[in-house]
């Protein structure tokens, strides 16, 4: 078969060439060109009239509901909203080692129940899949596996085979033989991203594509990468920990706030329905520098700890730590702290850490750090009973969160008796208090930091 014609081309500027560059003469910069086929313009004359599209008014186009087919991993199924939508292209992606091949596999052994599921590693030999798959109890004869990285192979195995789900691992293995650049380039990635999106609309197979994070976090590949799949799920977790979230980042057939918690176990990945216990399992009592506070990930809402630490600092500049929250939002809050409470923390060195591995980036988490970080000054342990939610802002205010009355709820049915909250909130949890049943649960209504300070430290 002749292969394409291809051209090379800067991803900053368009300066086109037939050969690749180190530097783009247009732009000067290093680095920037990748391949690319080159399409021959369609022939228009003699187009059947039936073939061209006219527009409709959008109250005559009739919609239907997507069908979606459950995964049978019931916390996978909250991150794609209620399961997989049929020809929809789904991209998961996180660090090398942490559970996405053997989240595929798992749910690769759900699905082969009812449907025929074609599973391609470009990375393992079939041996060794089937060294995980017997780890993780997957003997349906409706799981196919293959190893191959050559895409016209695996397009050609998917149209003879028909399955209902094609799962790609991963697809920076995969490679278009009429391209002469290597596989996991930039052009190799996208083009092969663009057949797959193709396979799984005219073909109408769910596809799954594995994809590899760089060092900064990002997917490896161009960007555009994002931009063409209809779901885009994160991975995250620290391999040495043992949980594992699950982050749905882009989503056009549900939401994307919503995530889904995982323990890594010897026998794989085992959901964990109920978050906030789990993570509060090992909470310490009556230390100074925790503190507990209610936050919330799409529908479902959760209780965190979070640790600080805040010693003195002999010589130097003092040094600053943040784990599982956002660097620059400590450092505001330690502003605020000192300068409105009258804390002296530029002479001292501060480590803050949320337990579990679980990463943050909520304003309404900025009370329970708060609070952690002045129990830690004072070292005054707060009360084992309280859970917190607020944000605080640079004067000071603590101002109203959102679904107040679902964070309250998880924090009481947890054995939590005192909850902490802004009076912008005061309405919201007062009605809720109303229909709750366990009257030795209160609330506490603070305002500024320097009152909540006074006010929560004396609660024994």
């Amino acid at each position: 078969m002749a292969k394409a014609k291809t051209v090379f081309f800067c991803k900053e500027c368009g300066y086109e060439s037939s050969g690749w560059l180190g530097k783009c003469p247009g732009c000067g910069q290093w680095n920037t060109f990748v391949e690319e086929k080159i399409s021959k313009e369609p022939e228009l004359k003699g187009r059947s009239a039936i073939t061209k599209s006219t527009p409709k008014p959008v109250s005559e186009i009739v919609a239907g509901k997507e069908h979606r087919v459950p995964t049978g991993i019931g916390e996978l199924d909250r991150v794609l909203g209620g399961g997989i939508v049929q020809g929809s292209l789904i991209l998961a992606a996180g660090e090398p080692g942490i559970g996405k091949s053997t989240l595929m596999l798992m749910m690769a052994e759900k699905l082969s129940s009812n449907n025929t599921v074609l599973y391609v590693s470009g990375e393992e030999s079939a041996a060794q899949i089937k060294m995980r798959a017997e780890r993780l109890d997957c003997t349906s004869d409706k799981l196919l596996v293959v190893s191959e990285t050559l895409y016209s192979a695996v397009e050609e195995m998917a149209m003879e085979i028909k399955p209902s789900f094609l799962i790609i691992d991963s697809v920076q293995t995969l490679y278009d033989e009429t391209m002469t650049s290597s596989p996991g380039s930039v052009g190799q990635v996208r083009e092969i991203t663009g057949s797959l999106m193709r396979l799984a609309k005219s073909a109408g197979i769910s596809i799954f594509i594995i994809g590899h994070v760089t060092k900064e976090g990002n997917i490896a590949g161009p960007r555009m990468l994002e931009h063409m799949v209809d779901t885009v799920l994160y991975f995250e977790g620290e391999r040495h920990l043992s949980y594992r979230i699950l982050r749905g980042v882009k989503n056009r057939f549900g939401s994307t706030n919503e995530i889904g918690v995982f323990e890594m176990q010897d026998t794989g990945l085992v959901e964990v329905p109920n978050p906030s216990m789990v993570m509060l399992a090992s909470r310490p009592k009556n230390v100074p520098g925790t503190a507990v506070m209610c936050t919330l990930e799409g529908s479902r809402p959760m209780l965190l700890e979070v640790q600080a630490l805040v010693t003195s600092c002999e010589a130097g500049m003092p040094r600053r730590t943040a784990t599982g929250i956002d660097y620059n939002r400590m450092h505001m809050l330690l502003a605020v702290l000192e300068k409105r409470c009258g804390l002296g923390f530029s002479r001292r060195e501060v480590y803050i850490n949320m337990t579990g591995g679980i990463k943050v980036g909520e304003p309404a988490c900025d009370l329970g750090i708060a609070l952690a970080l002045i129990s830690s000054y004072s070292n005054v342990a707060l009360a084992s009973n309280i859970a917190v939610a607020g944000e605080i802002g640079l004067t000071g205010e603590i101002r109203g969160v959102s679904h107040i009355e679902q964070r309250i709820a998880e924090a009481f049915r947890l054995g939590f008796t005192k909850c902490v909250v802004p009076v912008g909130n005061k309405e919201q949890a007062l009605n809720f208090m109303k229909s709750w049943k366990d009257k030795s649960c209160s609330l506490v209504f603070v305002n500024t930091v320097e009152e909540c300070m006074e006010e929560v430290f004396e609660i024994k």
